[in-house]
């Protein structure tokens, strides 16, 4: 497998994780219950709510970047930089999820 696919596995494992950590703390805000139910009116506040704009940013990412690596792999287009440019955008969507985390931690 080339490294710029497995980068992209890596990436789509972090946004399960990512999910998974939203729904356990909204979870923890407003109730199991309350996520299984309409939540068309429902406001996360908090960590919460910073976890959802992080998933939902995330995922978005990923329908962005897939298809043009999925491309490449399908055509057997990949150069020498490939690697390195998935790598840099793997490695620069992992410092934004822990900065968006860092960034909710209290001042003191």
């Amino acid at each position: 497998m080339q490294d710029f696919m497995l980068y992209l596995a890596f990436y789509g494992l972090i946004v399960v994780i990512v999910i998974l950590a939203q729904v356990l703390v909204a979870a923890q805000q407003v109730g199991l219950s309350t996520l299984a139910g309409n939540r068309e009116d429902l406001v996360l506040t908090g960590l919460a709510g910073r976890m959802e704009r992080a998933a939902n940013n995330s995922l978005l990412a990923l329908a962005l970047v897939a298809p043009a690596v999925l491309m490449t792999h399908l055509y057997d287009a990949a150069h020498n930089w490939t690697d390195q440019v998935m790598l840099t955008f793997l490695l620069s969507r992992i410092a934004a999820l822990l900065n968006f985390e860092w960034a909710m931690r209290p001042a003191g």
